[in-house]
């Protein structure tokens, strides 16, 4: 069976001979604190840097998900209060998640179709961080890198949060325009659950020894002061992180892999839309997203369609919360081939 689930989503073909190296290599009898993890987490960051661009003067950090980093962010970081945008499930529950933590957080919730109007943002002085879901998976809608420069703009002066839980390592993210970004390995990376990646600019270092917050499991001055000699606070997904380093050899630069993603996705568009029966979740092109796909119908079509693609040997994704009886979702993922891509389309192009 063939999922196109969001995530977790297909892990790479070649994940099985990773395995086999990982226990032939001795890696995950590694202590974390030895030479040979060492080596393997700096050369990580190294080619997070050559792959994915991430700039020189930023840190990678190891988590356990992308959740996590919505306690880190609120806990450590944001001193006063941080302002969320988002259209989505999983960007309303990292506000709760910050509101939790610091209740004078607050949000602006806006439609999945709607583009943010940047210049008529109004964001008080009291908001030190503005968060951003720049990949809402639950409903595939997404904030374009310009719009991000834009906000960058308009308020020099606050730190920005951006979540690409389901576009990093998908398509080129442009990382000087913020200051914090945050995924987990199981969608683009196409590896399994279990690893969650925080990257932070100089500011936002800075920004976290000014708060002085420390003490906890995941305070992020003990997640810096292991990460200055290439070690974890506590021990960490050695096998993930192993993992992560042979995809980032094995995969062309980013911005190969994004100019295919955006080809396949304008091919899944036009199927789409060329349908009699199915429409597209986001009609607006400006927010919809680069990875994820949505489709909706009416409830009667839509269990039709993923009981005839499971007859098929396809596994659409379901569709999230509220919109689960009427749509599903198709992972536009790096380790999905073009192949099996375009068996989905042949598929859905006979509704």
């Amino acid at each position: 069976m063939l999922t196109f689930a969001p995530g977790p989503s297909k892990v790479y073909d070649a994940l099985s001979d990773y395995l086999q190296d990982a226990v032939r290599e001795g890696i995950l009898s590694a202590n974390h604190r030895s030479g040979p993890f060492m080596q393997m987490y700096q050369e990580t960051e190294a080619l997070m840097r050559q792959k994915l661009h991430m700039p020189e003067d930023y840190v990678l950090l190891f988590t356990s998900s992308a959740t996590e980093n919505w306690e880190i962010i609120s806990q450590s970081i944001v001193e006063s209060a941080s302002f969320h945008i988002y259209s989505g499930s999983f960007g309303g529950k990292w506000v709760k998640f910050a509101q939790h933590i610091i209740p004078e957080s607050k949000a602006l919730k806006i439609a999945a179709n709607e583009a943010i109007q940047v210049s008529l943002l109004d964001i008080p002085e009291q908001f030190d961080l503005i968060a951003i879901t720049q990949n809402e998976t639950s409903n595939a809608s997404q904030v374009p890198m310009s719009v991000i420069a834009e906000i960058k703009e308009k308020f020099p002066e606050k730190m920005i949060a951006v979540d690409t839980t389901s576009s990093m390592a998908g398509i080129e993210l442009d990382f000087s325009l913020a200051d914090i970004w945050y995924a987990s390995v199981q969608k683009c990376f196409g590896l399994p659950a279990g690893l969650g990646l925080l990257m932070l600019s100089p500011k936002a270092i800075e920004k976290c020894e000014q708060k002085g917050e420390e003490g906890r499991y995941n305070s992020l001055s003990f997640m810096l002061e292991n990460a200055r000699g290439y070690q974890t606070h506590y021990t960490p997904n050695v096998l993930g992180i192993y993992l992560l380093n042979r995809v980032l050899k094995d995969m062309p630069e980013i911005q190969h892999i994004d100019s295919n993603l955006r080809e396949r996705m304008n091919k899944l568009e036009n199927c789409i839309a060329n349908t009699t029966s199915l429409r597209m979740l986001v009609d607006n092109e400006a927010t919809r997203s680069t990875t994820v796909m949505g489709v909706t119908g009416s409830e009667s079509l839509i269990t039709k369609v993923k009981k005839e693609a499971l007859e098929a040997g396809f596994q659409l994704g379901s569709g999230y919360g509220p919109l689960k009886p009427t749509s599903f979702r198709i992972a536009n993922f790096p380790a999905i081939t073009d192949y099996e891509m375009n068996g989905l389309i042949e598929f859905l192009s006979k509704y």
